[in-house]
């Protein structure tokens, strides 16, 4: 069985959140923030990733992103905050350049 990936991603002012679902979360960052596709998350410049979570299938990560999809902003921030209360870009580090 095939792990996946929950995340959110917001821009430098942290004025928008986008949450998605991937089965490879390297791969799926980088083409974030390379802006390898059209779409919200380019539209709106999201490529700082400030929360993940690893699920034991996509098909429990896509439950988990309807969730928390069908939350409150404010929930989502306590959420994000829970475990990076400063917002900092979790993938920093992960890519050069």
């Amino acid at each position: 069985m095939k792990q996946g990936y929950v995340y959110m991603m917001t821009n430098v002012n942290n004025t928008t959140v986008y949450i998605g679902v991937t089965s490879n979360l390297l791969r799926r960052i980088y083409e974030h923030k390379h802006k390898e596709y059209e779409g919200f998350t380019k539209n709106y410049n999201l490529d700082k990733l400030v929360y993940y979570e690893t699920t034991n299938s996509i098909e429990d990560a896509i439950t988990r992103e309807k969730q928390l999809k069908g939350w409150t902003r404010a929930r989502k921030n306590e959420l994000i905050q829970s475990i990076n209360p400063t917002w900092q870009d979790l993938a920093k580090d992960w890519y050069e350049g």
